[in-house]
């Protein structure tokens, strides 16, 4: 680098413009991943597929020589300093939104902790502590394909001084002074000559800084290469700590001039490489300052973090074995990185954080900050602001920006604990302890709840700035966090117990953070303050209630209008002109007016995506919602809503630096929807001053260019409204008269046009957003413009359509003779409005967002159709891959509408669109009937002929889906003769059907299916539900009629049929998973999302649980059932490791696949879904699923399976993944030309769902969801089921036809089998196709050709099933007595140690018993006694006859589907703690149990017992979320538990002590009953468990209530669901029934 260049970065970092003035240089938009590595880096990674701890601690991988010199993606630096603004063409600044190409690219997870001496004395021991703690959360983190480089592992801790000194000893040099230096932990470019030039532009900042700033030397920081993956070493960079003197300030002063000075050395370096590029010189990407990063620089922290496994850290750093490295605390951290590029950089900790969880609003959040830096300003930075801006940093991680907001809080005078209690509050407002005792903290949270968006998700962050350190646990609680406290006057936090060896007589202390809890010390004074002290301290700052009653205003519910404000005609003349259809009017917005729910439908959508439609869509139509899966866990809006809310302000948002009275002035709407009455009220706040905007574009000189200038006029008069002084700006649509020469704007385009100008404009704050429109009125339509930044709607065009409705004389006969529910005017619109609440609740819920605030400008969807002139315009950072749209075409389309309300087509009626329901002349349904026809002649007859029909059928349909757009091309290959190509038999062994519920679908139907694929090879899936043992054995008993007296109700079968499903489905639910279900699979799937309804549970309606599908689902014949959003053991990817790890332990023979749902980022997830160990990806469409489902999440969520197939291919293969794992898809698969085109995107094998249906006799009458299927496909009537037609041989027939399709098609292209197909996208090309809207469709994602992997898809699907290892379950099933007592019934006794890292113990012990004796036929018992701290899934799918007691401790899912035996845990002997009251397991334990029983002597975590269904506990305590969908057994808490207990209890009963009478708030009381224990059977069933728990455990609660047993039962409380209420255990005797009395208040 010249030194002119040098002198020309530093002035201009000195100045006060930003970064911004230069171009930012993210990554290419929609650009493919691509490898760096090599194929010969790749070889490393498949000679032996273990899990996380597995893979890094027993894998050696030697060095290799061969990968490249430069690592691929977004460069370090300039990642670091990515702006937020950029330089219009007139000199003003621009400020930037985040791109969400970008955002996607990284998710992670991992262990964290803290260790803090409350003396502040600084030891080497507390370094020696803290990387023995990580080294023992390796099992947390993830490594890379080479499986050695680590995702990233680290230690931040106090500035070693004493070192130091040693070194400045060395140099002749004398002591630092300590209170005026700083240190910087510095990352420099590798190569010696890049890192001086790195460190010149350094030092001639610091010069040009000033301030008496003096370079004291940089010191070479000793490090062992060799411990290094090899992925890692290629981009390790030169590591220096710049020493630097900083005088004569304070030491908070000290710290902002060393942020300030860090700042402006990030901007001398963007400038200096864009400088250089612009000369012609190394372009921006490959230049070496890029690997210039600051770890750390302070005068009282630093870090020392790398791409490092956790176990190497401290080898590789010299320093951290060095006995003068001494502090008084340590933060340590492992990270697991769903994306594998090695980047050091985003290693943790971070400057003040360490971060465990995933950023969910993360686009949002930094939208807004970007929008806030023209408000920011502070005393403390003196007029230096411009100086640390940009604040965030666009490009980089979650963590990395989540701290970056929290820097500045704190350098500008804020408390730590203040700054975490801002940015990720807890959920407050449903809490009544907080709201009755402690007031001060509602008002603090309901203060900055309009100040500053929370940055949702799950998240357990440790921190320091040097003088406190601490802890503080997301709103829900989703990560798991265990402290203790040490008679030495030690403080530890981690994520795990059993980090560390301690001796259990020095714990004075024990315990977990709960949801939104915090935890710090203060280390200058030794305090160690709570939770309450923590938020009481900070919330009594200032008068914060005085503020908001003072300043701030309540918008409280109005009346609805009470009668039509339009006639029919006029309503009808503008439902046409808005785009409404008749299935628009009925199905949903009469259906919501009658309901008050959001209204369901079935079958998925198999219509085409809005731009490859013939037929005009709303704007709305082409987003699809976004949704959480696997990085971060969908939240339950049912059953958890209290850490939801739909609140937000309106008004000016000022600077948030500042702390006063005016920053109150708000605006609080309980919810986002309008009705006319509070918009009037909005309208007429003097203080918002509120602007009315009208929104119609001009087409009377012609279509071209007017929706533009349209949107140049709406955003030039909010412009003007803003600088007028108007703080809400309402865009609206709404007309006396309509002209037929002026259309409306589509509500959306209007309102992401004016929020992003005014965020480009630095004016966004400024004022709020509020959309008055007609065109909106599902739950989708309002979550889009929330998510593009309007604050509330006005649906007025929906509410007068629910008034007519009401009004009608029709609708008002069906009420009266019954057929409709009877409700009021008023009472239609209220239930229209809490249809569109719940909904919304549901979408943010789905994405695992909490908050409305947070979602709102967030932009949490994919486009499918929508150009970038369209995108850049009113949706930037949105991920658009396709293309499609401009806004004359879109124009266009909305004139399409428009013209219906002036012309005479709509007078008479609405048109029937036929968006849901097949209708003549409506939208194109590809399950229509004609094909369906086709499909039933060519199985039931067999014949080519009839196939070949079929097959013509969909070959000249209407494009319907993306690959309908391509073709297969041999090009240079000549065809070959097809009996060269591999067999039918062959291709169809690859062949599986869709996870179809046995219950969602008749027994009839599932057992057709599954015998059909087991005559084929191929494999069908149970779905949810466990599968009858019957099911597992091989006929024997069929006659000649095809008849067999094992399944009567079956016709068409064979002898030697197997009516088994190899793949066995986990989800959310657990229903029917058991250890001989799983020991009896050949795969399990891991049902993480599905195509119908991705981020959502599942429901079985109660009238489809028969007697039959009950038992096999342990549960209460006629009573729904619903399985949770969210696996309650995956909130994390280390947590689907760990459920991947139990499955494996449980059965070593059978793969695990993991079922996503295709969206942008899936190749990211499916990145660390592979390192999680998943033998299988399953990549589902959006078209897919049978039962019901929303129906705006059939339409509105997930992405077409090409998209998601060939991201995920493209990333693996990138990454060095793609053989670890076999990819499978499926979603409206059809026919064999399908599968080429699957197989060419990187498919290994083909789901069929909706087509297995339909072969088997489905004639698509779309009723799945009521019950009442004609032909007994989906019903569970008698009846019905009756009148099933299928036979195993029709789907042989269609999956041969299938098969023989695919041969020729290999044929033609030259081909001898699907090996030299799948991945050789190449062969793929453009048809010719002409589209009804749009030429402008980019398939260019679709057809890059990332080369190919080296093992042949054959190869891959041959592969041994992964490994975790050998773990503590080996030994013992190596053991003789325990193999004599499974194999001869024989009783054995053992004892053994247990370490953390022994996890899933028992499991494979359990799946051994289970394979060879099923749930309940072993005759034997192995009693086990385990000492230590046990690993996570202790006991899990634990098998009857086992009897295992734990001395110590245990981490998350203790007792997880355990069917069986008896788990005891107790504290030791030794410890001196307070065994009731402390933490001894953790979160999620007894999830999905079907049986056996757990005794704890002491608490439990969050959602103790979720789902079970027949296992008996007694403990001592529990944190939220206790019971919750329990459907079975009993549970007994002797202490306090936290909220929202039995929440969606469905069977079962719960007992809990309530000593201090607060227990009644607790309870969700939907479904269960609150009694006192008045049954004599249930004072029996209680009293027999605590005698049972004190015997077992030693309890001394157990033993006080049971020896005053007549003081402690009155205090007892029973809850009762309905199907429980008249056991002998709940029901009172029949003198004593007196319900007012039994029952709570």
């Amino acid at each position: 680098m010249t030194t002119a260049l040098l002198k020309q970065s530093v002035l201009l970092a000195r100045g006060t413009q930003t970064l911004g003035d230069l171009q930012s240089t993210s990554g290419k938009k929609g650009g493919k991943a691509s490898s760096f590595f090599g194929a010969s880096v790749a070889v490393h990674a498949r000679s032996r597929f273990l899990s996380g701890a597995a893979v890094c601690r027993r894998v050696a991988v030697r060095d290799n020589a061969n990968v490249a010199s430069r690592r691929f993606g977004l460069s370090r630096a300039t990642a670091e300093c990515s702006s937020t603004q950029v330089a219009t063409d007139d000199g003003e600044k621009a400020y930037e939104v985040a791109d969400a190409e970008e955002l996607l690219k990284e998710h992670g997870a991992c262990g964290v902790g803290l260790i803090a001496s409350l003396k502040n004395e600084s030891t080497h021991k507390i370094i020696e502590q803290g990387l023995t703690a990580l080294g023992c959360m390796e099992h947390r983190g993830g490594c890379s394909a080479d499986n050695d480089s680590g995702d990233g592992a680290g230690l931040m801790t106090a500035v070693p001084w004493d070192l130091l000194d040693s070194w400045q000893q060395e140099n002749g040099r004398g002591p630092l002074d300590r209170s005026a230096t700083g240190v910087g932990m510095v990352f420099l470019p590798k190569q010696e000559s890049d890192a001086e030039a790195a460190k010149q532009l350094v030092e001639s900042v610091i010069k040009a800084e000033g301030h008496g700033l003096q370079v004291v030397g940089w010191r070479q920081v000793p490090v062992n290469e060799s411990v290094v993956g090899p992925f890692a070493r290629v981009t390790l960079p030169s590591i220096q700590q710049l020493v630097l003197s900083v005088p004569g300030l304070a030491p908070d002063d000290t710290e902002r001039e060393l942020y300030v000075l860090r700042k402006l050395i990030e901007k001398a370096v963007a400038r200096a490489i864009a400088a250089e590029a612009a000369a012609g010189g190394t372009p921006a990407a490959e230049h070496a300052l890029n690997d210039l990063y600051f770890c750390s620089l302070s005068s009282k922290t630093i870090v020392y973090k790398g791409m490092l496994r956790a176990a190497v850290v401290g080898t590789f750093y010299a320093d951290l074995k060095n006995e003068l490295f001494r502090s008084p605390f340590a933060i340590y951290h492992r990270r697991f990185s769903t994306n594998t590029t090695p980047k050091w950089l985003l290693a943790q900790p971070m400057r003040f954080l360490g971060h465990n969880g995933e950023i969910n609003t993360l686009q949002g959040n930094l939208n807004w900050m970007v929008s806030r830096e023209p408000t920011l300003t502070s005393p403390v930075w003196r007029g230096r602001e411009a100086d640390i801006f940009p604040v965030v940093n666009l490009a980089a991680s979650d963590s990395a920006n989540l701290d970056g907001v929290a820097e500045l809080l704190l350098n500008s005078g804020r408390r730590p604990e203040e700054v975490l209690m801002m940015l990720v509050p807890e959920a407050y407002q449903n809490h009544p302890t907080l709201s009755a005792k402690y007031p001060e903290v509602v008002s603090f949270y309901e203060y900055y709840k309009s100040q500053m968006e929370a940055w949702d998700g799950p998240a357990l962050l440790v921190f320091s700035n040097g003088r406190t350190v601490g802890a503080s646990l997301d709103r829900n609680g989703l990560r798991p966090a265990r402290y203790w406290r040490t008679n030495d006057d030690m403080l530890y936090v981690a994520s795990e117990v059993g980090v560390l060896n301690m001796d259990e007589a020095t714990i004075v202390s024990k315990g977990r953070l709960g949801p939104g809890m915090m935890i710090s010390v203060d280390l200058h004074t030794g305090e160690v303050l709570s939770n309450t002290a923590i938020k009481r301290q900070v919330a009594s700052a200032h008068p914060f209630k005085e503020w908001l009653d003072k300043e701030s205003r309540q918008i409280t519910p109005m009346a609805f209008a009470p009668e039509p404000a339009l006639s029919p005609d006029e309503v009808l003349r503008r439902q046409n002109a808005y785009g409404y259809s008749s299935e628009d009017v009925v199905m949903v917005i009469e259906s919501m007016a009658a309901q008050a729910i959001e209204p369901t439908f079935c079958m998925g959508d198999d219509t085409p995506l809005p731009v490859l439609s013939a037929r005009p869509h709303l704007l709305f139509n082409y987003f699809k919602q976004r949704f959480a899966q696997v990085t971060n866990p969908a939240i339950d809006p049912l059953r958890e809503g209290l850490v939801m809310s739909l609140e937000i302000a309106l008004g000016r948002r000022d600077n948030i630096l500042d702390v006063g009275a005016e920053h109150a002035n708000v605006v609080r709407l309980a919810s986002p929807v309008l009705n006319e009455a509070e918009l009037q009220e909005l309208m007429d706040d003097q203080q918002l001053a509120a602007a009315r905007l009208p929104t119609f574009f001009d087409v009377s000189q012609g279509v071209d260019g007017a929706l533009s200038r349209g949107l140049d006029a709406l955003c030039a008069a909010a412009d003007a409204a803003v600088d007028a002084g108007a703080q809400l700006l309402v865009l609206s649509d709404n007309a006396d008269q309509l002209d037929a020469t002026r259309p409306a704007i589509p509500a959306l385009l209007a309102v992401g046009a004016v929020h992003h100008h005014l965020i480009r404009s630095g004016k966004r704050l400024q004022a709020s957003i509020v959309v008055e429109t007609a065109q909106c009125f599902s739950t989708h339509h309002f979550a889009c413009l929330v998510g593009y930044g309007a604050s509330a709607v006005c649906a007025y065009g929906a509410l007068e359509t629910c008034r007519q409705w009401r009004a009608s004389e029709k609708t008002q006969k069906l009420m009266t003779f019954g057929k409709l529910p009877s409700v009021s005017m008023e009472q239609a619109q209220l239930n229209y409005r809490k249809a569109i609440e719940k909904g919304l609740m549901k979408i943010l819920s789905k994405m695992g967002i909490s908050l409305l605030s947070s979602y709102c400008g967030a932009q949490i969807f994919e486009i499918y159709g929508l150009g970038a002139q369209v995108v850049d315009r009113a949706f930037k950072g949105s991920v658009s891959r396709i293309g499609g749209l401009t806004l004359d075409e879109l124009a266009s389309e909305a004139l399409t509408f428009w013209a219906k309300g002036f012309g005479t087509e709509g007078k008479g009626k609405l048109e029937n669109a036929g968006f849901l329901q097949v209708r003549q002349g409506g939208e194109y349904h590809s399950n229509n009937p004609e094909m369906s026809k086709l499909l039933h002649k060519a199985v039931r007859q067999g014949e080519q002929t009839a196939y070949t029909a079929y097959q013509t059928h969909i070959a000249t349909r209407p494009v319907n889906v993306l690959r309908d757009l391509l073709e297969l091309s041999s090009g240079t290959r000549a065809p070959i003769p097809l009996d060269q190509v591999e067999s039918a038999a062959s291709i169809a062994k690859r062949f599986c059907t869709g996870g179809m519920s046995l219950g969602a679908i008749s027994r009839e139907c599932h057992e057709v299916i599954a015998i059909a694929m087991n005559r084929l090879g191929g494999k069908s899936n149970s779905g949810e539900g466990g599968e009858d043992p019957m099911r597992w054995v091989e006929l024997e008993d069929v006659d000649a009629e095809g008849r067999s007296p094992t399944f009567p109700h079956l016709k068409g079968l064979r002898t030697g049929d197997k009516a088994t499903s190899a793949i066995k489905q986990v989800a959310s639910g657990r229903f029917g998973v058991t250890p001989t279900f799983l020991a009896n699979a050949d795969q399990v799937e891991i049902k993480v999302a599905q195509g119908a309804k991705p981020g959502e549970g599942g429901q079985l309606p109660g009238k489809k649980v028969s007697p039959y599908i009950a038992q096999l689902r342990n549960s209460k014949p006629g009573v729904p059932l619903i399985s949770p959003p969210p696996h309650h053991d995956i909130y994390s990817i280390e947590d689907l490791a760990q459920l991947i790890f139990d499955l494996h332990q449980v059965n070593p023979a059978a793969k695990v696949s993991v079922k996503l749902v295709a969206e942008a980022g899936i190749g990211t997830v499916a990145s660390g879904v592979a390192k999680a160990n998943a033998d299988i990806i399953q990549i589902s469409g959006h078209d897919g699923g049978t039962g019901a489902s929303p129906i705006s999440s059939i339409k509105h969520a997930g992405g077409p399976w090409e998209m998601g197939l060939s991201e995920t291919h493209q990333t693996l293969l990138a990454n060095g993944l793609r053989d670890r794992v076999v990819l499978r898809v499926d979603g409206g698969i059809k026919c064999g030309n399908d599968v080429l085109v699957a197989a060419a995107m990187g498919a290994d094998e083909f789901g069929f769902g909706s087509l297995a249906m339909i072969a088997t006799g489905c004639i698509m009458a779309r009723i799945c969801h009521t019950n009442n299927c004609p032909v007994g496909v989906a019903s569970q009537r008698e009846e019905l089921r009756a009148r099933f037609p299928g036979v195993p041989a029709d789907l042989v027939n269609f999956f041969v036809f299938v098969a023989e399709e695919v041969r020729v098609g290999l044929a033609s292209l030259g081909m001898s089998s699907l090996d030299e197909l799948v991945g050789h996208v190449d062969v793929l090309k453009a048809r010719d196709v002409a589209l009804a809207k749009t030429s402008s469709i980019d398939l260019s994602y679709l057809l890059t050709y990332p080369g190919l992997s080296e093992l042949s898809s054959s190869a891959r699907i041959a592969q041994e099933v992964h490994s975790n290892g050998p773990m503590l379950d080996d030994a013992l099933l190596r053991n003789p007595s325990v193999i004599a007592a499974i194999e001869q019934g024989k009783v054995v006794q053992l004892a053994t140690p247990i370490v953390n890292t022994d996890r899933s113990t028992c499991g494979r012990v359990s799946g051994a018993i289970a394979k060879r004796h099923g749930d309940s036929g072993f005759t034997g018992a192995i009693g086990i006694t385990f000492k230590g701290s046990a690993g996570q899934s202790f006991g899990c799918f634990l098998a009857g006859g086992m009897n295992i007691r734990l001395i110590g401790e245990a981490n998350d899912y203790v007792g997880k589907g355990m069917a069986g035996g008896q788990i005891v845990v107790v504290p030791s002997k030794a410890a001196t703690f307070e065994a009731e009251t402390a933490t001894i397991i953790g979160n999620t334990c007894l999830y999905g149990a079907t049986g056996g029983r757990l005794f704890v002597r002491g608490c439990a975590g969050e959602r103790f017992a979720v789902r079970n269904s027949n296992a008996q506990a007694v403990l001592e305590g529990a944190g939220d979320h206790c019971c919750e969908y329990m459907t079975g057994g009993t549970v007994v808490a002797l202490g306090k538990v936290g909220r929202n207990v039995a929440a969606g209890m469905t069977g079962g009963i719960g007992y809990f002590l309530d000593e201090d009478d607060t227990f009644s708030p607790k309870v969700n009381r939907e479904i269960v009953a609150m009694q006192r224990v008045v049954s004599p059977g249930g004072q029996e069933q209680l009293k027999s468990l605590i005698q049972q728990h004190a015997e077992l455990t030693g309890s001394a609660k157990a033993a006080t209530i049971l020896a005053e047993w007549d003081k402690y039962l009155p205090l007892f409380w029973q809850l009762v669901p309905p199907s429980e209420a008249n056991s002998p255990e709940a029901k009172a005797p029949a003198a004593e029934e007196e319900p007012v009395a039994a029952l709570a208040a």
